[in-house]
This record gives structure tokens, C-alpha cells and sequence, in this order.
């Protein structure tokens, strides 16, 4: 896949250094080693076709990230009434805690804050402590012809969300838009009565 970046308080600098870019070429690996023939093989691979590539793109990240021993679904603090999905990272390794957002526009802030709060001291007690946030979601153009739902938070709005946040979000943070795929989009049609899938059309090669 390929995909945009806005690095915020220096992140993509900082992720270059020894100490991180092992982890941080692992992130790269496995964002540009996904195909557009992995996404159509597992997207049809599914008994009930989704609507959209994000279900697709949640299940190859996770399983190539595992395989690269990285932890999924990290609770962030140890207390027990903090350990629910709420209070948990997608991926978490060493010192980078990953967020991969396709959800509802109104938690993009959310999203934002979670890898901070794995970051910084806290007076619940810490199951992990990282030190950079990595974010992972659609770009609008990703959004359109990945046939996302209309209400999930773009690149676009998490990068508008930066300046009003930047006293709260303390720590280095680098946001990556997943562009669409280049061989085909994502097209809704009804097969029966009140059942929508995403289907897979292949652009022409003179497209």
C-alpha cells in the first residue's frame, strides 16, 4: 500500500534514530509489503463480503504484525478498570505504540490521546510505557474508493485535529494515510433486499 505522512513534534526525524528505526522499518515493511492482490484475495475470501477494505486491511496488519512479535491489543494501564477496549493500543513493541483508526469521526481526538497516555507517567499504574505514537488510517481519497462509511475519520481530519490539540498530545506522534489501492476500487451493490457488499471492480489498464 501506499500511503502519506504528517509527522507531528518531529516524529518521522526521531523515528530514523537507532533506537527506533528498527521498529519503525518493521511499520514500513509491513504497510508497503500489502498488495492489491492480498486485499481483493482475502476481501473475497470472506464468507459475508464487507462494504469496505477496512475489515481487510485490520486483518492483514494484525497478522504481519504478530508475525513480527509485535503485541495487539496492549491494555495501556494495569488497573482493572482500565483494561477494557477503550484503554487498549492495536499494537504495541518496545517503544512505539500503534493506533489503526478507521472508525467513527468523533473519536479521532481519542485516537490521538491513547498513544500519549501509553507515553507519558500516569498515576494508574502503566502496563506499557512507549515513547512514540503511531496512527494508521484512510486518507479521504482511501475513504471514497475503499468504500469506507461515510462517517470514519480521514487523514485529513486527524491532521485538522493537530494544532487545537498540541498542548495535550505531549509526545511525537506521525500519522499515515493509506492511499487507495492503483488496480481497482471498492463499489457498493445489493446482491438481495437490505444486504450491501463492497464489490471489487478492476480498473482497465488504459484507465
Amino acid at each position: 500500500m501506499n500511503y502519506t505522512t504528517c509527522s507531528f513534534r518531529h516524529a518521522e526525524i526521531i523515528l530514523q534514530e537507532p533506537r527506533f528505526s528498527a521498529q519503525y522499518n518493521e511499520i514500513t515493511a509491513v504497510l508497503t509489503g500489502i498488495t492489491d492482490d492480498d486485499i481483493i484475495t482475502k476481501h473475497e475470501s470472506y464468507s459475508n463480503t464487507p462494504k469496505s477494505i477496512s475489515r481487510v486491511i485490520n486483518d492483514l496488519l494484525k497478522e504481519r504484525f504478530l508475525a513480527l512479535n509485535w503485541s495487539s491489543e496492549s491494555p495501556i494501564f494495569q488497573h482493572s478498570d482500565y483494561t477494557g477496549e477503550t484503554w487498549r493500543l492495536d499494537f504495541a513493541k518496545a517503544d512505539l505504540s500503534i493506533e489503526v483508526a478507521f472508525n467513527h469521526s468523533t473519536v479521532i481526538a481519542w485516537n490521538l490521546i491513547k498513544p500519549v497516555l501509553a507515553s507519558e507517567l500516569n498515576h494508574v499504574q502503566k502496563a506499557i510505557q512507549t515513547k512514540i505514537g503511531i496512527v494508521i488510517t484512510a486518507t479521504q481519497n482511501m475513504k471514497v474508493l475503499g468504500g469506507f462509511d461515510g462517517a470514519v475519520g480521514t487523514f485529513e481530519k486527524f491532521v485538522d485535529y493537530l494544532p487545537p490539540l498540541q498542548n495535550l498530545l505531549t509526545v511525537p506522534l506521525l500519522i499515515n494515510g493509506l492511499e487507495p489501492p492503483t488496480s481497482f476500487k471498492i463499489t457498493h451493490c445489493q446482491p438481495e433486499l437490505r444486504k450491501t457488499i463492497g464489490q471489487v471492480i478492476r480498473y482497465d489498464n488504459n484507465e
